[in-house]
């Protein structure tokens, strides 16, 4: 069920047949010169929107700002703080808890570290102050780097490279503006530093030139497989100390 097409009687219904959502969480932010700012919004919901016509699970408007810290310096990159997203993370899951349901899984299009142990720290949160609730948290992408090795020919590819770029050429083709050179940037070990940019001027991480439709189409189809996996095990998981009781 897409929540943002359903009318109020059809949500109530909807609750008595399922009381699992899945609340994507994306990000504005650059993807080489290649990719549209909103990739990591689009990867993310497109996987869950077919995850939720498979399963009849619900699935919530998705989040499209995230915590970008590494491409901050980089145009068009738009991010919030953890503060805000572990707010934000919170103040959802328990409305949504307010209304039925009880099984949350928060999946993120976005795999920056930061912004992925954002949402798990949040979600430990919640554990203790719902206890009739199960959580998973989700980095979309990471599920895709190790289900998908075979496919994927760059080593090391992780940004606006062969994946992301073969998903969005399989998704939304009029999106894709050509290409970007491949680039793997060299951040000091150990040290942070305020000019991202200087040391990933291109904002790609991989080689966006390896990338296909067909490859994005069954990169896409490896992510769904692998999220209904995950979804299946969250609603079967059993705790003895009160996650028995959704």
């Amino acid at each position: 069920m897409i929540l943002d097409d359903v009318t109020m009687p059809e949500y109530e219904r909807g609750v008595l047949l399922s009381r699992t959502v899945i609340i994507p969480f994306g990000s504005l932010e650059e993807h080489g010169a290649h990719l549209p700012l909103c990739t990591d919004t689009l990867q993310v919901f497109e996987v869950c929107r077919r995850v939720a016509e498979r399963t009849g699970v619900h699935l919530a408007p998705p989040i499209p700002y995230g915590v970008c810290r590494s491409t901050r310096n980089h145009p068009g990159t738009v991010g919030v703080t953890t503060a805000t997203l572990r707010a934000l993370t919170v103040d959802l899951v328990r409305d949504f808890h307010r209304h039925g349901m009880r099984s949350f899984v928060l999946i993120s299009g976005h795999a920056g570290k930061t912004h992925v142990l954002t949402l798990v720290d949040a979600a430990e949160q919640l554990l203790d102050e719902l206890p009739d609730i199960r959580v998973s948290v989700i980095s979309e992408y990471n599920e895709i780097q190790e289900a998908g090795k075979a496919l994927v020919e760059a080593e090391d590819d992780s940004h606006a490279g062969e994946i992301e770029t073969s998903r969005v050429m399989f998704l939304r083709p009029e999106l894709v503006k050509g290409t970007s050179p491949a680039e793997w940037p060299a951040f000091p070990e150990a040290r942070l530093v305020r000019d991202k940019r200087r040391h990933w001027p291109g904002g790609v991480w991989g080689d966006p030139s390896r990338a296909s439709a067909e490859k994005g189409r069954r990169l896409t189809d490896i992510a769904v497989d692998r999220v209904i996996e995950l979804i299946r095990e969250l609603e079967d998981y059993r705790e003895t100390d009160g996650g028995d009781r959704a």
